[in-house]
């Protein structure tokens, strides 16, 4: 299984000055562990891999001391391996269960930056919200990984040379031979429903049924349920169960903006504010917040009070939205396909390093993303379908004159006035 992120991993083991120790934050289960350790065995002469959550031990180790030279010592006779500069990764995992280890990365940036550190922690954004966490500010390098995308997904299905032909033809805004095209709609289907937890892709790729799929993802939903108990007091976890359990009919409606009122009668900021910002740091869900203008800098007109909540995995949404597999996957059309390739799109945007906006008008138009690059700012309308009307993209670029206006649908690549037409599988080319 490739990950794009491998890509950094090896910029940051080359970097001969000032090498930090690196720090990878996600979601639980997106592959955090499995890309670190099959980084070390392709780069590294060896790894010793450390479980905070599991080896109390070991914990220990760092609550004694935070001087590095101790803790190789007492890391290489519990594992009986030698921790050698350069030649050896030391992955800490789940490093959100010890602050002391967390902070200890600070001395190892300081102090013994020829040991090669990795760091990797799945619920590290709610950990380091909490009062006793120290974070090493400017001490670490810092990646986030996500589920896989649609790409990472087709190169997992050994389809690299389908993923070739859409990044060629995205630069060349030519559309696929028809063949490829109608093969590229039937995987991004297949991939509306098993989404990019790696998990559900290995299944799927080893022949588990579609059918059989919802088992694995409602497994994830458990341990993210579990997790919100576990790192929350008990009247926050059920807040946070709440809203998590909301999404999908909050994504469900006309109008896909996140109301309060929907988790609960009288539901407020106040009640829920705290929740929704726990599941946005343990990236389980994707907030994608209201602009009112659509010129740079895109965060200096945000109305805080309205945003969209997206799920985290497309997979995990269409399971807990309760959907017929078969009608995503054969295309069949129902009351969801648009919330649907919205939240996808909303996946693969935060996954190639975009942060999430929309923008309104008085009610009357709303573009479902803007993106804002060096360049400028580029609009984005989702389109499920076939059916490309694109009345509010055509408003705000009178008004606002963006970059690029881009329409996402199942139509091939095209151009057409000043907007471009882009299929909705090419969306992790943008």
């Amino acid at each position: 299984m490739k990950r794009r992120l491998e890509e950094e991993l090896i910029r940051w083991k080359n970097e001969l000055k000032n090498r930090k120790p690196l720090l990878i934050n996600g979601a639980r289960q997106v592959g955090k562990t499995w890309l670190l350790k099959e980084f070390a065995r392709n780069h590294y002469s060896n790894s010793v891999h450390v479980n905070l959550d599991l080896n109390q031990r070991v914990s220990a180790f760092f609550e004694n001391s935070r001087e590095p030279e101790y803790l190789i010592k007492m890391l290489e006779a519990e594992y009986q391996q030698r921790i050698e500069p350069k030649k050896t990764l030391l992955i800490i995992d789940e490093i959100q269960s010890s602050e002391r280890a967390l902070l200890s990365l600070k001395y190892f940036c300081e102090d013994a930056p020829h040991y090669h550190v990795a760091a990797a922690g799945s619920l590290l954004g709610v950990a380091v919200n909490r009062e006793k966490y120290s974070f090493p500010v400017g001490k670490v390098h810092t990646l986030k990984l996500f589920p896989l995308d649609f790409e990472e997904y087709l190169w997992a299905n050994g389809q690299e040379f389908l993923a070739n032909e859409i990044r060629q033809a995205f630069h060349g805004l030519k559309p696929l031979p028809e063949g490829l095209h109608l093969s590229a709609i039937d995987s991004y289907r297949k991939y509306l429903a098993i989404g990019g937890m790696p998990s559900c892709i290995n299944a799927f790729c080893a022949g588990t049924s579609l059918n059989e799929i919802p088992e694995t993802q409602g497994e994830i939903v458990n341990n993210y349920l579990a997790d919100m108990a576990k790192y929350s007091s008990a009247s926050d976890a059920v807040k946070i169960r709440a809203c998590y359990n909301s999404l999908a009919t909050q994504l469900g409606k006309d109008n896909h903006k996140f109301q309060y009122k929907v988790v609960q009668k009288g539901g407020t900021s106040t009640i829920f504010g705290a929740a929704i910002e726990w599941l946005v740091l343990a990236g389980i869900a994707l907030k994608c917040q209201r602009t009112e203008q659509g010129a740079q800098p895109i965060t200096s007109n945000l109305d805080l009070s309205s945003f969209k909540l997206y799920m985290g995995d497309i997979g995990l949404l269409c399971m807990k939205a309760g959907v017929r597999l078969t009608d995503v996957v054969i295309g069949v059309p129902h009351h969801f396909q648009g919330a649907l390739a919205e939240n996808y799109v909303a996946q693969q945007l935060m996954a190639t390093g975009h942060e999430l906006f929309y923008w309104t008008s008085d009610n009357t138009a709303e573009v479902d993303f803007l993106v804002q690059t060096q360049n400028g700012v580029s609009a984005i309308e989702v389109k499920s379908a076939t059916n490309t009307r694109s009345h509010s993209l055509r408003i705000f670029s009178d008004k606002f004159k963006p970059e690029r206006t881009i329409r996402l649908s199942l139509k091939p690549f095209g151009s057409g006035g000043n907007i471009t037409a882009v299929p909705l599988y090419a969306t992790f080319c943008l």
